[in-house]
């Protein structure tokens, strides 16, 4: 297993009126080049959580902490109007919380980490601090 010092968060940068489901953004992904989705988790606005990257896997979603970090995918993050927007559903705050408690069991000493509180980001994702929300786990 690889050595994991974070867990990252992410937004798929879609409106709420999207549908999209693991299998689109793998497509977008794949469309890029990349050898597959680049998230190792989902979360659908239903709260199901899918399997992306095996987690020995290098993920695609932090440029220079992929080795050694987990990247969480949210389905969501921006409003109808394509601004920023927290818009995670009640079932995705816990289920993202659920993930968060089980990664950080088997990964204690990683940091859990907004995509944006990474070095050289200038994203917001995941539209809200992930730091300071999961602070207290």
């Amino acid at each position: 297993m690889r050595e994991i010092n974070y867990i990252a968060v992410h937004c798929s940068a879609t409106k709420p009126s999207m549908d999209v489901p693991i299998e689109r953004v793998r497509d977008w992904h794949l469309k890029r080049g990349w050898s597959d989705i680049g998230y190792h988790y989902y979360i659908r606005r239903n709260g199901a959580i899918f399997l992306g990257r095996d987690l020995k896997t290098p993920g695609a979603h932090v440029r220079g902490f992929n080795n050694e970090s987990i990247g969480i995918c949210y389905e969501g993050g921006i409003d109808e109007q394509g601004k920023a927007e927290d818009n995670r559903t009640k079932e995705q705050k816990q289920a993202l919380k659920n993930l968060l408690i089980v990664l950080k069991q088997r990964f204690p000493q990683a940091f859990i980490k907004g995509h944006r509180d990474f070095p050289n980001v200038s994203k917001s994702c995941p539209c809200f601090d992930a730091e300071l929300e999961y602070s207290d786990i």
